[in-house]
């Protein structure tokens, strides 16, 4: 079981990553189509799908088993806005709805690499989360 936790933990440390990288490129592609977000929108980026990943990898690094719950919680948190926003409102931040520009097909594409992380942060955090360690430990390894 210790095995699966440090695999699991390098894991969602690598998808932490690929996410953080993916939402510098779709922060840009936002300013560039000049598609703002609300004051409540910004600070919920900020801190749910931007600072908590961030602190799940340090806690993961750590070889904490609460940083897979937070992993899980701020990676779904991620996804159901990232989803609605990007796929289902009307709205400029709709992939659908952007009309030809040089950031459009940038914009589209790492809104799907941000649900792909998203997702499989989610999966890694719930594995991690429901995965026993031998020892009882909190700890990860």
């Amino acid at each position: 079981m210790r095995k699966a936790h440090y695999t699991l933990a390098n894991l969602g440390m690598i998808l932490i990553a690929l996410h953080f990288i993916v939402s510098i490129a779709h922060g840009a592609a936002h300013l560039s189509l000049h598609i703002d977000l609300n004051t409540w929108q910004m600070v919920y980026v900020l801190v749910v799908i931007t600072a908590l990943p961030l602190v799940s990898g340090f806690l993961l690094w750590r070889r904490m088993r609460s940083g897979f719950l937070l992993l899980l919680c701020s990676m779904a948190g991620a996804l159901v806005f990232g989803g609605y926003y990007h796929f289902i409102a009307a709205g400029a931040d709709n992939v659908r709805s952007l009309d030809s520009h040089a950031w459009s097909a940038p914009f589209q594409l790492t809104s799907v690499l941000l649900a792909v992380t998203e997702a499989a942060g989610v999966l890694t955090g719930a594995g991690g989360a429901l995965t026993r360690s031998r020892s009882g430990r909190s700890e990860v390894a």
